[in-house]
């Protein structure tokens, strides 16, 4: 694990912290010392605060570091509680965000939680079936199926949203992203189209479409898809 903070003092006692709990951990305090410690040793997951020197941001670094790997658990740890800081640093890459002052309890449960869905179901590949909910997603012949053999009807935007769950897993996604890639057309203002569309995959795809378990919605962020753990 490696801890990015320009604040020394921050970045050991957060070491200390993880350290005391059962984790190896590596502390920074700029982008370039980041990428030449993951040259060196890739880690599992990085702890990235948002506003460090040197001209490059956490935004720059979570992009660089999804780059890399898409199983790489990332947490932008800052002083930033701004909602529109949160979105776009989800939107770069990272898995979660906690803003300063935090609770080291809940800090924890969130690495905890990061590194368990890293460890879990790798990104979609082209030809790839994918159990989504009820249902298995045929990624090259674009059919959906239920576990039980029945073909359900797709239409070709909800195969285009089902497919981006599909290759991000436990990842965030904004609603504005989502409309971006699967439209390709500018948005308009409050433009629902996506949560008309979450709505009608839910109807399909989840064993309760009141209470998903597939497809989430991110309080602030959008929608997530988790796999099933089964």
């Amino acid at each position: 694990m490696i801890v990015v903070e320009d604040e020394a003092f921050q970045r050991e006692t957060l070491m200390e912290f993880l350290g005391t709990n059962g984790y190896r951990a590596s502390g920074v305090d700029s982008g370039s010392s980041l990428r030449r410690l993951v040259e060196k040793d890739p880690p599992a997951l990085v702890l990235l605060d948002l506003r460090l020197p040197g001209g490059e941001d956490g935004f720059a670094l979570a992009r660089y570091l999804r780059e890399r790997s898409r199983k790489l658990g990332i947490i932008m740890v800052t002083a930033s509680g701004d909602t529109v800081d949160q979105v776009v640093g989800l939107e770069t890459g990272a898995d979660d965000y906690i803003a300063k002052p935090y609770e080291p309890r809940a800090l924890l449960a969130r690495i905890k939680a990061v590194l368990r869905r890293a460890g879990g179901a790798d990104a979609a590949t082209p030809g790839a079936r994918i159990r989504i909910g009820k249902c298995l997603l045929d990624l090259q012949s674009r059919r959906l199926t239920a576990l039980t053999g029945e073909e359900i009807p797709l239409r070709s935007g909800e195969f285009e949203l089902l497919r981006l769950f599909a290759e991000n897993p436990n990842r965030p996604l904004s609603r504005d992203w989502l409309l971006e890639t699967t439209s390709h057309r500018e948005m308009e203002a409050f433009d629902r189209a996506i949560d008309i569309r979450v709505l009608r995959i839910r109807r399909k795809v989840e064993i309760d479409p009141a209470r998903p378990t597939s497809i989430r919605t991110v309080r602030s962020a959008g929608y997530m898809f988790v796999p099933p753990e089964d």
